[in-house]
């Protein structure tokens, strides 16, 4: 199993699972406006890591934004796979 498709199936069982203190089963509860909101500031801070700092600090950046994603991708019923699908059928 893949690290995204672990980690997507952890996400899963957050959300079907909810644990106290868990920040993705919190993230739920708030909503997908919420998930929207963390999505666009971690995207800004991929943009700011990416004009003048490290490439450990625009990967550290870029999974904060891979994982809200993949929350949000959750929240809608949708799988990495179907991101994957569409890439593969736009370079078909």
């Amino acid at each position: 199993m893949s690290t995204l498709q672990t980690l997507a199936a952890t996400i899963q069982d957050r959300r079907q699972h909810p644990r106290p203190g868990s920040y993705t089963a919190a993230l739920f509860a708030k909503g997908e406006n919420e998930v929207l909101k963390k999505m666009g500031e971690e995207a800004i801070e991929v943009i700011i890591a990416a004009k003048g700092e490290s490439n450990e600090r625009v990967l550290y950046e870029l999974a904060d934004f891979i994982y809200h994603t993949l929350v949000f991708l959750n929240m809608r019923e949708l799988a990495w796979e179907d991101v994957e699908a569409e890439l593969a059928q736009r370079f078909a």
